[in-house]
């Protein structure tokens, strides 16, 4: 059937937000693979919320040419009737799995800089909530009908079956909507308590609580949705329900492009890195030679594998004179996350040094010009 009105709006934004999700998860995935090197679960959700999403997009795009938006007049064709349901039907069988898993990947990707245990509580009650109530509502949609085949056989008059209440249908969608609404809130307000007692500015506060936040946008449409849930009780839902088709197509979408866009700042790093690594050569190359790498420098007062001439022989100093100073500090073990590409916002102090912990050295070196002698 040709795609016009409702039935071509659904289609437009299912290309839409397919390629914004696919192409941001893609670059994601190049961030924490080859930039960072750090590959999490959260990225494992997201990538498996993508493929559904993407799996719900092809159902749309099946559907709606087989009529799904149009009215229950415009079908000729009991056999295209029959297709636009069960397609219908699938799209929102797939669609409760794609938001859950963009949700729990939200949540799991905040746990990772939560400090109190009542934050951590929080998140995870969120992601059991969410799971609980993806598993209702999927399980009200799959076994809606008796046999599951009915619902897109039941105009069939060989076919007999039933069928759940559509009343019934709609108080568990509202339900769902409305603790959906909740778990995104949660997920949107809990970034500004982790930040909020970090050391820096209010407005800075606010900034990195509104990028972290970011995720949580998808509560848009699922609150622009509401309205419409009262559609799955009409008769002619295929036309009826074009526009929570539609919401929760952005819905999806918007979690999952969003959720990605929060993780690109170490992209933006290395694409900047790459561009001005030609201008820092040449800027390098010009110094005076009197400027070594750090692994050449030498003191008297070094001896053994102290010394970076033991462990870097093809790197010499030609002149042994100067003033080391370092800095020591220490990162305990337990506040390193391998799995995770995420900067840890900790605002607590750690000790100066602690056995068994990684150091970080900075070493600092003066030197005496000729011309100062």
């Amino acid at each position: 059937m040709p795609l016009v009105g409702p039935s071509l709006a659904i289609f437009v934004v299912s290309v839409v937000m397919m390629a914004l999700s696919t192409v941001t998860v893609l670059l994601r995935t190049f961030v924490r693979l080859y930039i960072l090197r750090a590959f999490g679960w959260d990225d494992v959700l997201i990538l498996a919320a993508l493929a559904l999403f993407v799996t719900l997009s092809v159902c749309c795009f099946i559907g709606t040419m087989n009529g799904v938006g149009r009215s229950r007049a415009d079908f000729t064709n009991m056999e295209v009737y029959r297709k636009a349901l069960l397609y219908w039907w699938l799209s929102q069988i797939f669609y409760v799995w794609a938001s859950a898993l963009t949700k729990v990947s939200i949540a799991i990707s905040l746990l990772r800089l939560t400090v109190l245990k009542i934050h951590r509580v929080i998140l995870w009650s969120n992601i059991g909530l969410t799971i609980a109530v993806g598993v209702m509502f999927w399980l009200v949609l799959l076994l809606a009908c008796d046999p599951i085949s009915y619902f897109w056989d039941f105009a069939d008059p060989t076919k007999s079956g039933t069928c759940m209440s559509e009343k019934i249908l709609v108080a568990i969608a509202y339900v769902y909507s409305s603790v959906t609404i909740v778990c995104d809130l949660t997920l949107g307000i809990l970034p500004y308590f982790l930040v909020w007692k970090l050391r820096m500015n209010n407005r800075t506060k606010f900034a990195v609580g509104g990028i972290l936040s970011m995720g949580a946008i998808a509560s848009v449409a699922v609150i622009i949705r509401l309205p419409f849930l009262h559609f799955y009780a009409d008769a002619n839902f295929l036309r009826s329900t074009y526009q929570i088709a539609i919401w929760s197509v952005v819905e999806t979408g918007l979690g999952i492009t969003a959720s990605s866009l929060v993780t690109l700042r170490p992209l933006f790093r290395w694409l900047l890195d790459e561009s001005l690594s030609p201008v820092r050569h040449a800027r390098s190359s010009g110094r005076d030679s009197g400027k070594y790498p750090l692994s050449s420098l030498k003191s008297h007062g070094l001896k053994n594998s102290h010394d970076p001439s033991f462990w870097r022989p093809d790197c010499r100093s030609e002149n042994d004179n100067g003033v080391i100073s370092t800095v020591l500090s220490s990162l305990p073990q337990d506040s390193i996350d391998y799995s995770s590409s995420q900067e840890a916002l900790n605002h607590q102090m750690w000790p100066a040094t602690l056995k068994d912990h990684i150091t970080i050295q900075r070493t600092l070196v003066q030197t005496t010009s000729e011309r100062q002698k």
